[in-house]
C-alpha cells in the first residue's frame, strides 16, 4: 500500500481511490487526475496523505475546463431564460389582478391555471438560489412572493415524490397562501415599523380569510384551501391560528411553509432588506427542529445546494468567488476558490455566502 504526503503530490497524478474527508463525505474521485487547485482543497481539508491513492503521472494539464451547465448551447438556454422571466412578469401581473379583484369577483382560477402551466414548462430556467425579479416595487412583495412560493412549493412536491397529478395542486397552495391579505388594511399589511398586538392579530387572520376565499373556488382541492389556512402553524404547536401539531398540519402547508420563509427572507420588504440565501438556508436547518416539517426542511436544503459547483457568488467581506466543493453535511458552507486562494466556511465561520451571483 503506498502512501503519499500531501506535498509529494503533483499535478498530473491520478488517483486510483477515493479520497473522502475527516467526515466521509467524498472529497475527490478515483480517477481523477489532479489539478493544481485540487491540491489546494486537500490543504483546505487539512489531509495530511493519501493512502494507496496515486496512480501514474501523466502530463500535467495546465488549465481546467469549466463544466458546461447543460447540454443546450448558451444561445438558445439565454433564450429560454428571456422566456421564462416574461412569463414570470405575465404570471406576477395575473396574480396581483386576482389578489386585488377577489372580494368583488370570482377567482379567475383557470386563467391561472393556464398561465402557470406556461411559466412550468420553462421551469428549468428556474433557480432557486440564483433567481432574483428584475426591478420588483416593494409594494408588489406579495405578489414576488405568491408566484416565488408557488414555484418552489412545485419542486419541493417533485423532490418529496409526491404523485405528479398533485404537483399541480401544491403549485397553487404555494399561489394562494397569503392571498387573504387582500382582506387585511394595507396600511397594516406595509406598516415599516413594529405592528402593535392589535395590528398583529389582523395579520394573523390572513389565514382565515384565505380560508374563507378560496373555500367555495373550483378548481383546487381541500389541501390548497387548508395550505392557506395552516402554512403558518408549527410542528410543536405553537403556530396558528390553530396551535396544531405535525400529524394534524396538512403536508401541502408543511412544503408551502418552508419555501414561503426562504422567499420571505431573501425578498426585500419595506422593513427589511433581502438577506443572503445561504444564511436563510442554514436559518431554516435550525428551525426544522420544533418548528418546521425536518424532512421538508433536510430535502430542500440539500436539493438547492447539489448542484451549484461552479456557482460566483459573493462572500460577507465582499470578495468573489465559485463554489468548487459542498460537503452533504453541511452544504450552506461550501469551499470558495477566489483567485489562488481557498476559502473553507466550515472552518471559517466568520464569512458566510452573502449572494449568489446570477449566470
Amino acid at each position: 500500500m503506498s502512501t503519499l504526503t500531501i506535498n509529494e503530490l503533483k499535478p498530473g497524478m491520478k488517483l486510483n481511490n477515493d479520497v473522502f474527508t475527516a467526515r466521509g463525505n467524498l472529497l475527490l474521485p478515483k480517477g481523477k487526475v489532479l489539478m493544481p487547485r485540487d491540491l489546494k482543497i486537500l490543504h483546505a481539508f487539512m489531509i495530511d496523505e493519501i493512502q494507496n491513492g496515486i496512480a501514474s503521472t501523466t502530463a500535467a494539464p495546465t488549465t481546467e475546463m469549466p463544466l458546461a451547465e447543460s447540454g443546450i448551447p448558451a444561445a438558445s438556454r439565454s433564450a429560454l431564460r428571456i422566456k421564462f422571466e416574461k412569463c414570470y412578469t405575465e404570471m406576477v401581473q395575473a396574480t396581483k389582478q386576482a389578489f386585488q379583484s377577489i372580494l368583488a369577483e370570482e377567482l379567475p382560477i383557470y386563467k391561472l391555471r393556464n398561465q402557470m402551466e406556461e411559466l412550468l414548462s420553462y421551469s428549468r430556467e428556474y433557480n432557486v438560489l440564483t433567481f432574483t425579479p428584475a426591478y420588483m416595487k416593494k409594494e408588489e412583495y406579495v405578489y414576488h412572493n405568491a408566484v416565488l412560493t408557488s414555484l418552489t412549493s412545485y419542486r419541493i412536491a417533485q423532490w418529496m415524490n409526491l404523485p405528479a397529478k398533485e404537483w399541480m395542486q401544491v403549485a397553487f397552495a404555494g399561489l394562494f397562501h397569503d392571498i387573504g391579505n387582500s382582506k387585511v388594511d394595507p396600511d397594516i399589511l406595509h406598516k415599516p415599523s413594529q405592528l402593535t398586538a392589535q395590528e398583529h392579530e389582523e395579520i394573523q387572520r390572513h389565514t382565515l380569510y384565505g380560508y374563507e376565499l378560496l373555500k367555495n373556488v373550483k378548481g383546487i382541492t381541500d389541501g390548497v384551501r387548508i395550505a392557506a389556512l395552516q402554512h403558518h402553524e408549527k410542528v410543536d404547536g405553537t403556530g396558528y391560528p390553530l396551535r396544531l401539531h405535525n400529524s394534524k398540519i396538512h403536508v401541502y402547508a408543511r412544503i408551502v411553509a418552508v419555501a414561503d420563509i426562504f422567499h420571505a427572507m431573501t425578498l426585500s420588504k419595506y422593513y427589511r432588506q433581502a438577506q443572503s440565501p445561504y444564511l436563510v438556508l442554514e436559518q431554516l436547518d435550525s428551525e426544522a427542529f420544533g418548528k418546521l416539517d425536518p424532512m421538508i426542511v433536510t430535502t430542500f436544503v440539500h436539493k438547492v445546494t447539489q448542484f451549484h459547483n461552479g456557482t460566483r457568488v459573493r462572500l460577507s467581506n465582499g470578495m468573489v468567488g465559485r463554489i468548487i466543493f459542498s460537503d452533504r453535511d453541511h452544504p450552506t458552507r461550501p469551499l470558495i476558490a477566489v483567485g489562488e486562494t481557498i476559502y473553507n466556511l466550515m472552518e471559517n465561520r466568520k464569512l458566510h455566502i452573502q449572494a449568489v451571483i446570477p449566470g
